[in-house]
C-alpha cells in the first residue's frame, strides 16, 4: 500500500521517464516581480502554503484548503505526541483568511502538522527535536509573490471546477475500501491495493493541474504523478473526470505552465503505468 508520491518515488521509469517534461507545451508568464534569493524555511513548506493559500483565496473553504494540516493535528494529539493540537490548529486556522503578513506566518505554522497525515512514522522519529522556525522577511514576501502569481494564472487559466479531489467511486463504502486494504484485491474507485492513496490539487473545465513550487525544472516523477492521476480519475467512475483531455502543471516560482494533451501520450505507456505501476 501506498500513495501516489511513495509510488511515484520508488517505481524505476525507463530513461527520461514514461512522460518527458520537454514533450510538454511550456509557457512563460512575464512579470516584474523578482524573488528574494534566500528563504529560510524549507520548500516542501513554501509550497505547501502557496497550494493551501491559493485555495483560500480562490474561494475554498478554509477548513477544506487546510484539511491535511488539520487531520494531522488531530492524529498528532491522538496518538499523545502533541497535547492540545487541534487547538493550537484551530486557532492558527482562524488566523488564516488572505496573504496579509499574519496569514502567511500563522499557514507556514500550519502547514507543519500536514506530516502526521502523510508520513506518520517520519513524524514520530522527528517530533522530540522539532522545532518551528516563523518566515523571515523575505520568505514572506517570496510567499506571497507566489501566491500573486498564483492567482494571475488562475485569472487565465481558471476557473476551477474543483480542487482537493480524490479518486473514491461515486458511491463511498468504507467497508468496501477496507476489504480492498485487507485482502490485497480489488479496486476502490482509482485506488488499488498498491496506490491506495492520494488526492490532487486543481481540475478545470478540461485540465487536471498540479502546482509545484520547485526551483528547478519538474522531473519525470512530477510527470508520472500528473498521469497517474489522470488514469485514477478515469477509473474512479466520477463524472468530472470524463471531461479531462490534458495534464498541466505551475511552477510560481519560474512563473511556468507545462500542458499536454492526453491524446498525444501513446496508449502503450498509458497501459503500463495502468498495469505496472498503479497495478489495475
Amino acid at each position: 500500500m501506498a500513495s501516489v508520491t511513495k509510488r511515484v518515488s520508488v517505481f524505476k521509469q525507463p530513461r527520461g521517464g514514461f512522460v518527458k517534461i520537454s514533450d510538454f507545451d511550456s509557457i512563460v508568464i512575464n512579470d516584474d516581480f523578482v524573488l528574494n534569493e534566500s528563504e529560510n524555511l524549507g520548500g516542501s513548506v513554501v509550497g505547501l502554503v502557496v497550494d493551501y493559500l491559493t485555495r483560500l483565496i480562490m474561494g475554498a473553504d478554509s477548513e477544506d484548503a487546510f484539511r491535511i494540516s488539520l487531520e494531522g493535528a488531530r492524529i498528532a494529539e491522538e496518538l499523545g505526541v502533541k497535547e492540545g493540537a487541534m487547538k493550537t490548529a484551530k486557532k492558527l486556522l482562524k488566523g488564516i483568511s488572505d496573504m496579509d503578513d499574519d496569514s502567511i506566518v500563522n499557514a507556514c505554522e500550519l502547514v507543519t502538522f500536514d506530516v502526521w497525515k502523510r508520513n506518520t512514522l517520519v513524524a514520530m522519529m522527528i517530533s522530540e527535536n522539532s522545532q518551528i522556525i516563523p518566515p523571515d522577511r523575505d520568505t514572506i514576501d517570496n510567499i506571497r509573490f507566489l501566491l500573486i502569481r498564483s492567482i494571475t494564472f488562475w485569472g487565465e487559466y481558471g476557473p476551477i471546477a474543483k480542487d482537493g479531489f480524490n479518486f473514491a467511486p461515486p458511491k463511498c463504502n468504507v467497508d468496501t475500501y477496507k476489504k480492498m486494504l485487507d485482502t490485497g484485491k480489488g479496486t476502490y474507485g482509482g485506488y488499488t491495493p498498491t496506490v491506495s492513496s492520494g488526492d490532487g490539487d486543481f481540475l478545470t473545465a478540461d485540465t487536471l493541474w498540479d502546482f509545484k513550487v520547485l526551483r528547478s525544472k519538474p522531473t519525470s516523477k512530477d510527470t508520472l504523478q500528473l498521469l497517474m492521476y489522470w488514469i485514477m480519475g478515469q477509473h474512479s467512475g466520477q463524472d468530472i473526470f470524463k471531461s479531462i483531455t490534458k495534464i498541466g502543471l505551475f511552477n510560481p516560482r519560474s512563473n511556468t505552465v507545462y500542458l499536454k494533451e492526453v491524446s498525444t501520450i501513446p496508449n502503450d505507456i498509458i497501459k503500463t503505468v495502468e498495469n505496472d505501476v498503479i497495478c489495475y
